[in-house]
């Protein structure tokens, strides 16, 4: 059940990064909760990082920090994108 949760709240987080990201972005719910769950792995490591916590010791970033690490991630897919012209 934890990890329907954990998908839940990927899609919730890339959601609003998508809304608060300005331009276009052309993705699916699948794709949408990917870049909500790796933000949130981005955003643990960086607390993790800043908290002196063993890297290996996965933790959930809280809301603001996934919700950063979620715009991070998809800035980068975005100029990705934009470098391979799949988002012209």
């Amino acid at each position: 059940m934890s990890i329907l949760l954990f998908i839940l709240f990927g899609l919730i987080v890339g959601f609003l990064a998508r809304a608060i990201m300005p331009g276009k972005q052309s993705m699916g719910f699948v794709a949408t909760a990917l870049v909500g769950i790796a933000g949130s792995f981005l955003g643990g490591l960086v607390g993790n990082l800043i908290s002196h916590r063993p890297l290996l010791q996965l933790h959930t970033a809280g809301f603001v920090g996934s919700l950063i690490g979620a715009l991070v991630v998809l800035a980068i897919v975005m100029w990705a994108g934009r470098r391979r012209g799949a988002f012209a």
